[in-house]
C-alpha cells in the first residue's frame, strides 16, 4: 500500500511520487511514515532519510533540517535540501 510523497525545497521538488515509506529524523527520534498513518505535523532535523518509492525501490540520502507534514492523502517534507546517496556528482 503507498501514499502521496512530496519532498520539496525553495529550488523545487526533490520527490514527487507514491511511497510506500519514509523514514527520517523528527524531534522526538527517528520516525517512519507508512500509507495510513495518523495525521500530524513535526519539525525535521538534519540526518538520514529513506524513501521506498510505491514499486518498492529503496532510496537513502541526508536530507537537511525542515518539516514534515502527514495527511491523509499526502505527505509533505519541506527541507532546504536533500543529497540523494546515488547523486551523480
Amino acid at each position: 500500500m503507498s501514499f502521496s510523497l512530496i519532498i520539496s525545497s525553495p529550488d523545487g521538488d526533490l520527490y514527487r511520487g507514491e511511497a510506500e515509506e519514509i523514514i527520517l529524523r523528527g524531534t522526538e527520534g527517528e520516525l517512519a511514515v507508512l500509507a495510513g498513518h495518523v495525521p500530524f505535523v513535526t519539525a525535521v532535523k538534519k540526518g538520514r532519510c529513506v524513501v521506498v518509492d510505491g514499486e518498492g525501490v529503496r532510496r537513502e540520502g541526508l536530507i537537511e533540517a525542515g518539516l514534515l507534514t502527514v495527511d491523509r492523502d499526502k505527505t509533505t517534507v519541506l527541507t532546504s535540501a536533500v543529497h540523494w546517496n546515488d547523486e551523480r556528482k
